[in-house]
């Protein structure tokens, strides 16, 4: 067993996130989501195949940790809220590759620039406070040429649903649902922030049962454009976007 480090630096203050009630229903919502909708099978898909260090931006409770590849020589996984992040070191201290719980947010991210070689987003985009800012910060992160894996929910379904998830971001969502939004696009996002899209699918969690607001998800990956006159690590495939309304 690797040895692991699974505390940061020192404590903070203040956390930047603290949704204290919102994150005991998470952490009790998204273990039973893990077979009940089948989220850990996409969790192992996300992650198949990603190599040398990489960051997790958001790891909640640390569910993707069980999934990281042994090919994975480092995770420093960054959680800003205090009740997930304690659950995400236990989480860590059951992981077969090492580990780093770190406090933090994606808008300031407390490591160093081109340090890793993946940048793990997975359900985070939606709960952001500035998601141009984030990606920046992911940018800057990111060694030339290395890769994002992204597992995001957003806007989605038909017109009725598209307006249902615009009114709840304006009203109640937020809210409850510890700053989460629902009509964000991640994959236009990305996008603009200046990466490389690779292959993406769009896809229904449950797949079966009643379209939700929240049941509109992408998964895929993304590249960070090499320097001019280098060339990058693995080159990215074609764009992929069944229709999943």
């Amino acid at each position: 067993m690797p040895l692991r480090s699974t505390s940061g630096s020192g404590k903070v203050p203040r956390d930047p996130v603290h949704h204290p009630l919102f994150a005991r229903y998470y952490a009790r919502m998204s273990v039973a989501a893990e077979t009940g909708i089948g989220l850990g099978a996409v969790r192992h898909r996300l992650l198949a195949g990603l190599s040398g260090r990489v960051i997790e931006i958001g790891a909640g409770n640390g569910l993707n940790f069980a999934h990281y590849p042994g090919t994975v020589s480092e995770v420093v996984a960054i959680e800003p809220e205090r009740l997930l992040r304690q659950l995400a070191v236990e989480a860590a201290m059951r992981s077969e590759v090492p580990v780093d719980v770190v406090p933090g947010v994606a808008e300031a991210l407390p490591v160093k620039g081109e340090a890793f070689d993946a940048v793990v987003l997975s359900l985070v985009l939606c709960g952001v406070r500035d998601v141009p800012r984030a990606l920046g910060e992911v940018r800057r992160v990111l060694r030339p040429g290395g890769e994002v894996r992204f597992l995001e929910h957003g806007v989605g379904g038909g017109p009725a649903m598209r307006f249902t998830q615009r009114a709840l971001d304006r009203t109640v969502w937020p809210a409850l649902a510890g700053g989460c939004h629902l009509a964000r696009d991640p994959v236009a996002a990305l996008r603009d922030a200046g990466f490389e899209l690779g292959p993406y699918r769009r896809l229904l969690l449950p797949e079966k049962g009643p379209r939700l607001p929240t049941s509109y998800c992408v998964t895929g990956s993304a590249w960070r454009p090499p320097q001019p006159g280098t060339q990058p690590g693995t080159e990215p495939g074609p764009e992929a976007e069944p229709d999943a309304s």
